[in-house]
């Protein structure tokens, strides 16, 4: 692919496959734009060529070469995806223009057939709109219109008539525009890739990539699966999903997520999802599926528009009856409420969703950003949200008379705990490999399911697991450690108990490690008017209650088993809350479900991510209060914008009826108006600087919504 023109910052490029009515340009125009280095993308449909500005250096300038020569209608393509969008005709306004400034130099005798040639666009469509749809904005429009034709005052008409479609054109453009920032936060995915198969690496399409191959991935080039790095070293860029920029360093064993991109390093990754199931596809989805949702307030927004067309048209008949002014009536029939009201309000909505996705939250569609947002009780599953769900070690405790030190005992739990699964397993085994504890050696060992374990230790039976295992099945009794085991569990800790033949030698503590943003978090919630806060936990009454009191907690239910999760959900909302659940467990599927608005940890397990209503991209707890945060300033905007509208056009309109105002300088301030708070709902959502340098502070290695 070669320029056809080159400056030093600057390149445009002859594409023919722009010219293909499936390709999005939008869309286009994102994909090059995720690039670092690329500074702006204009293209010209038209003209089938691309204009990019660039940061001069050699290797973006060889990396767009590259990109635009592979690229194809398929990958560019969101037809299916993405409802159609109608595009805006400037070509009517132009023609427009030029009859007005000829009508001056007319025969006055051909000025009636001009004028009703260069408005019959008006005309036609409030005919058509009257008889299909009934009595709309249109209608009104082509009544004012032909009024002032029907008075021979052709230039006020011609006037109109541009003012209208004006109108209509900057209406339209900044609509688009709203979904043009949404869908630049789709990227396209590769269509090829290099796969190994039979020993060799081949070229593949990525559709045809099976679950478990091995993907090769090399600098440049963008990871089309979700999977598992099984050879390699690489720094990959994973802003398409998280919006930072800086790479992560990804080796053998770390999860790896399509849409993101190797800058260096090369990668062998092994398949786990591939297809429709991938992250970025999934991802893809939602935001399409945001696109096309409506929710109560828009229909509300809809139908409140179309009722104010009939309070127009009734002013304006109660004018025209009492004043008998032709030219009062087409000046009130100008004053249109409904555009500023139905384009304003899924403006100021996709631009909060584009908002809340270029900051790692994911709305299912405009509904889910409106009940958020007046959501006054927010429940939250403890493990995974509250905490990390990662349980760590904090006491190594030996019990007199046994000679065991801390060392020891944790050597000896780690070597038998090394061949269990469970969560205080691990925290036991990553706890004595971070002190580069020995190996201790032993024979066979021997489970008892959700119990604990027993093994031989030079001669000596050593057993570990609950005190309900090695008291009531193995004969042991604790009772003389109570004042020990009593303070563990006040602090909230779990306990493994350990022992060697019939003798206690020692206990474990630990406890889920707290996010250290937790209480900022709950306290920022209240402070943006959630009025109530609960937490469920299957944790020991005691144990939950003490970190519900730490936490300021309103209320806090206990030893809850995963099925009555949803009842407690059920029994808030009778009591006419509205309520929000944060969880991301297999067993929060009922209660997401449950919630007037479900949010999942991208940790989260696939049933909670696919149940709830918004997903957190990123494991960060302050992205909640962010997303409640944008929630409330959208429908706050959505909320002014319309008071605005109705107070301005009231004013407008009754300063048409007064005959104050003519059609033209009504068709003026109204369209003047309209525009203004378009474009107030397409930019004035936005986080707050607090929350923007929160945000800043708080970026982490990404924990990805659908991480492997």
């Amino acid at each position: 692919m070669t320029p056809v023109h080159e400056l030093s910052c600057r390149l445009r490029f002859k594409l023919p496959v722009l010219a293909r009515a499936t390709v999005d340009s939008a869309y286009f125009a994102a994909l090059l734009e995720s690039r670092e280095g690329v500074e702006r993308v204009r293209v010209n449909r038209g003209a089938a060529s691309v204009v990019v500005n660039y940061d001069g250096q050699a290797e973006t300038r060889d990396w767009l070469v590259e990109r635009l020569a592979t690229l194809t209608a398929r990958e560019l393509s969101l037809r299916g995806l993405l409802p159609e969008e109608e595009s805006p005709d400037l070509g009517d306004l132009l023609v427009s223009l030029a009859v007005l400034a000829a009508l001056p130099f007319t025969p006055r005798t051909l000025r009636p057939a001009i004028s009703v040639t260069a408005t019959w666009s008006t005309l036609w469509k409030g005919i058509k709109t009257l008889f299909t749809q009934g009595v709309k904005v249109e209608v009104l429009d082509a009544i004012a219109v032909a009024v002032a034709t029907g008075r021979r005052e052709y230039f006020t008409a011609g006037t109109t008539n541009i003012l209208l479609k004006l109108g209509d054109y900057l209406g339209k453009q900044t609509a688009r525009q709203s979904d043009h920032l949404v869908k630049s936060l789709l990227k396209p995915a590769p269509t090829r890739a290099w796969v190994e198969r039979s020993g060799a690496l081949v070229q593949v399409d990525t559709r045809a990539i099976e679950e478990g191959e091995f993907v090769v991935v090399g600098p440049g080039e963008a990871i089309p699966i979700d999977g598992k790095v099984a050879d390699g070293t690489a720094l990959v860029n994973e802003a398409a999903l998280t919006g930072e920029s800086v790479p992560v360093r990804r080796e053998v064993g770390d999860a790896v997520l399509s849409g993101s991109a190797l800058e260096e390093g090369r990668l062998k990754v092994q398949a786990l999802r591939v297809g429709e199931e991938t992250t970025m596809a999934r991802i893809s989805r939602l935001i399409a599926e945001s696109l096309k949702a409506r929710s109560k307030t828009q229909q509300l927004a809809e139908e409140l528009a179309n009722q104010r067309v009939y309070l127009t048209l009734g002013l304006g008949g109660a004018t025209f009856l009492l004043t008998g002014d032709a030219r009062r009536l087409a000046a009130v029939f100008l004053v249109d409420y409904a555009c500023a009201i139905k384009l304003g309000t899924p403006v100021a909505f996709k631009s909060g969703l584009y908002q809340a996705a270029r900051h790692s939250v994911l709305f299912k569609g405009s509904q889910a950003m409106e009940d958020l947002a007046r959501v006054d009780t927010m429940v939250f599953d403890k493990t995974g949200t509250l905490t990390y769900g990662l349980l760590e070690v904090t006491d190594v405790r030996p019990l007199p008379p046994s000679t065991w030190s801390e060392e020891k005992l944790l050597a000896l739990v780690a070597s038998l705990e090394e061949h269990a699964t469970h969560p205080l397993a691990l925290a036991v085994v990553r706890r004595a490999r971070e002190e580069a504890l020995a190996h201790v050696d032993h024979g066979d060992v021997a489970f008892m399911v959700a119990h604990g374990l027993s093994t031989q230790v030079d001669g000596k039976r050593i057993l570990v697991g609950s005190r309900h295992y090695l008291e009531e099945h193995e004969g042991l009794s604790f009772d003389r450690y109570h004042n020990a085991i009593e303070a563990y569990e006040a602090e909230g800790k779990s306990l493994l108990y350990i022992a060697a033949e019939k003798t206690p030698i020692g206990l474990i503590a630990l406890r889920d490690t707290l996010r250290p943003e937790t209480p900022r978090v709950l306290e920022r919630l209240k402070a943006l008017g959630v009025e109530r806060l609960v937490m469920l936990t299957g944790d020991q009454r005691n144990k939950a209650e003490v970190l519900a009191s730490d936490l300021g907690m309103d209320e806090v239910y206990a030893e809850m088993p995963p099925e009555d999760k949803a009842e407690v959900i059920k029994a808030l909302k009778a009591q006419g809350r509205v309520v929000a659940f944060v969880g991301d467990g297999v067993n929060d599927g009922p209660a997401l479900a449950s919630a007037d608005v479900g949010l999942s940890m991208p940790r989260g397990a696939m049933i909670a991510r696919e149940t709830a209503d918004i997903l957190l991209l990123e494991d960060r707890l302050e992205d909640l209060a962010n997303a409640r945060d944008l929630a409330g300033r959208t429908m706050g905007l959505i909320r002014n914008n319309f008071r605005l509208a109705s107070g301005i056009n009231s004013a407008i309109v009754l300063g048409a009826a007064f005959g104050w105002l003519s059609p033209v300088t009504t068709s003026v301030l109204h369209n003047g108006t309209t525009i203004a708070l378009l474009l107030n709902a397409l930019s004035g959502v936005s986080l707050s600087r607090r929350t923007t340098e929160q945000l800043i502070d708080n970026l982490r290695t990404l924990q990805a919504a659908y991480s492997v």
